[in-house]
């Protein structure tokens, strides 16, 4: 039981990690066409979602 547990969890943190990656890259674009003087509300909106995003995969990794 504890090592479908653990499969499922290490499968919840695959995910989470790829779309980590995709999140990054896209905030990466997005900060690449601002200017000096422009912050999207679309660029603070995407480092929240990987704030927490990551906070949740750290959290994962901790285990229960």
């Amino acid at each position: 039981m504890a090592k479908k547990v653990n499969l499922q969890r290490q499968e919840e943190i695959k995910k989470d990690t790829e779309k980590l990656l995709e999140l990054a890259t896209e905030l990466k674009q997005s900060v690449d066409k601002t200017t000096a003087d422009t912050l999207s509300l679309e660029v603070i909106k995407k480092a929240d979602q990987i704030e927490k995003l990551a906070k949740s995969v750290k959290d994962k990794m901790k285990g229960p």
